[in-house]
């Protein structure tokens, strides 16, 4: 909160932004090599459905215009100031 402390509201009592950035590399594992492996994760047609579908759950349940999110799939550099 403002003064340090842990919040005691959520983002829509607060009235905040949203920043939806979708992340495959959440979801991997490490071979034998210590190399990375998303083998497993979701596929791209399916996962870019799911991930279309909870930004527009997001948006019926919030204010639309709060609701942001950058290209699927691409390579995007965010920046985040933890205040």
């Amino acid at each position: 909160n403002d003064n340090g402390g842990q919040w005691r509201h959520g983002v829509k009592q607060r009235n905040l932004e949203v920043l939806c950035v979708s992340q495959f590399t959440l979801y991997g594992t490490l071979s034998k090599k210590n190399q990375p492996d998303y083998k497993l994760a979701m596929k791209s047609v399916p996962a870019q459905a799911l991930y279309d579908k909870f930004l527009a759950l997001l948006k019926e349940n919030y204010e639309d215009d709060k609701i942001f999110d950058g290209k699927f799939g691409a390579m995007m550099d965010v920046e985040l100031i933890n205040d």
